[in-house]
């Protein structure tokens, strides 16, 4: 998926430029990468902060105009001020037509409704929200499809219980790492270790 986003080359630098751009609802950002010199630009404060929040934007490829000129890129990392979470920075890479990136991709769960273990009551535990890809610009997924279909509880879904889509390559390699596992409800967690005293308490008193 690719997004745009409309930008114009900033001519001034520093903290007060940065202010000032601020009070025009711009942020600051730079373009870097492809072995060209940095460019700063300023985007638009509300597009920048809505697409963050949207999720997902750090594994997006934008296509950002620059005074007329069309720029390729992927966000590599912004900046939010700690205290008032206002958007300080955005950092952009230019990719080309084969460049290939490391980049964390969300994971959607689908199929809850048929999972006999969520049915009965069971607590969709989520270990990895994200999971970090190699593959090439052109071909970013919007996210990576878990099905829960027929899981019961206890299960565990393995980076295996992923299709992956073509050229997309876990970084982990050396183990079939768990996204997420299906725990059982705590009421039945504490009746079965009630269970497990009364039944310890019983073999306690026939000795």
């Amino acid at each position: 998926m690719t997004i745009e986003l409309t930008a114009s080359v900033r001519n001034r630098v520093g903290k007060g430029a940065a202010r000032e751009l601020r009070r025009e609802g711009l942020v600051p950002a730079v373009i870097y990468g492809e072995k060209k010199p940095p460019l700063p630009i300023s985007v638009s404060y509300k597009d920048a902060f809505r697409k963050i929040h949207d999720g997902g934007f750090l594994s997006t490829v934008i296509e950002i105009e620059v005074d007329g000129e069309k720029h390729r890129v992927i966000p590599k990392d912004y900046q939010l001020e700690p205290v008032r979470d206002f958007l300080v920075h955005v950092d952009f890479l230019r990719v080309g037509k084969n460049t290939t990136l490391i980049v964390d991709v969300p994971v959607l769960f689908i199929n809850e409704d048929k999972s006999p273990g969520i049915r009965k009551g069971g607590v969709l535990n989520v270990v990895r929200h994200t999971v970090e890809v190699t593959v090439p610009a052109d071909s970013i997924p919007e996210n990576l499809v878990v099905d829960l279909d027929g899981v019961e509880v206890g299960g565990t879904m393995h980076i295996s219980s992923v299709t992956l889509p073509e050229n997309v390559v876990p970084t982990i390699t050396d183990r079939d790492f768990t996204i997420a596992t299906i725990a059982a409800p705590s009421a039945l967690r504490s009746s079965e270790g009630e269970a497990e005293d009364e039944g310890a308490e019983e073999g306690g008193e026939a000795e």
